[in-house]
């Protein structure tokens, strides 16, 4: 019986150990291939890409329903809206703030949603952190405090889309994980569920934000190979970090560990 226990631990840890690794090489990956297409191909139409990563989300969705992967299950109308709007905010607003900042600065205010989402955590669910969690995320705050001071790179727009995207993601993870719990459903229903929705609504509006935001427009975008393999490699690691992250990892792991 201690055996069957402790195996069954092993696996445990195994499988945390494998989504945390497959998260942390498409984030990183994501990150890459996405300030490459903006800095050096000058793809700056963030709203719009992020469209085709989830209508690329969705087409997946889809086959791993007709392969019977996907379950059916049902979420009210009332709930997708809402985590949509979160969602789509997240989104775009994280991408802006990647195109408007250095990478360093983007990554740097990625850690800001570690005290945004205990915050979240003890305002909803009441939960209560010990003293060394509470150090930890002192921490994280004094050392986004200094970065933001000494970046020289920082600016305001920059920073505007960066407090957007921090508030916004830390919002839609907690949504995420408090979706799955009240409606029992795994990362890949729950996924089913919103992909359509925020590629149909980013597809539409994705356009006319990036026109207001650039100054350019898509449609007269200079396509050569280099651009459509980078956006290609953008999609297929989106598709893997929708998987790995905005569902699978937040529904394996508490949101602060």
């Amino acid at each position: 019986m201690k055996m069957s226990l402790a195996s069954k631990a092993d696996r445990k840890a195994a499988a945390d150990a494998a989504a945390w690794m497959f998260n942390v090489v498409t984030s990183v990956g994501i990150i890459l291939v996405n300030k490459a297409l903006m800095a050096t191909y000058g793809f700056s139409f963030a709203t719009t890409l992020t469209g085709m990563h989830f209508a690329t989300t969705t087409l997946m969705t889809g086959v791993l329903r007709w392969l019977g992967y996907i379950q059916p299950s049902h979420l009210p109308f009332r709930e997708l809206l809402k985590f949509v709007i979160f969602a789509n905010f997240s989104i775009v607003g994280m991408n802006v703030s990647l195109m408007w900042n250095s990478v360093g600065f983007y990554q740097i205010a990625k850690l800001s949603m570690i005290p945004v989402s205990c915050l979240l955590e003890v305002v909803l669910d009441k939960i209560r952190y010990s003293r060394d969690t509470k150090l930890s995320i002192a921490v994280v705050l004094l050392g986004v405090g200094v970065c933001t001071v000494t970046d020289v790179s920082v600016n305001a727009r920059g920073f505007i889309a960066a407090l957007i995207a921090v508030w916004s993601t830390s919002i839609q993870q907690y949504y995420v994980h408090h979706l799955q719990r009240k409606y029992s459903l795994t990362s890949f229903n729950l996924l089913g569920h919103t992909a359509p929705a925020q590629a149909a609504t980013l597809l539409v509006i994705g356009p006319f934000l990036d026109n207001w935001l650039t100054d350019k427009r898509i449609y007269a975008y200079d396509y050569n190979i280099a651009s459509v393999v980078s956006t290609s490699g953008s999609v297929a690691l989106c598709w893997k970090l929708n998987c790995s992250f905005k569902y699978l990892y937040i529904n394996l792991f508490v949101l602060v560990w």
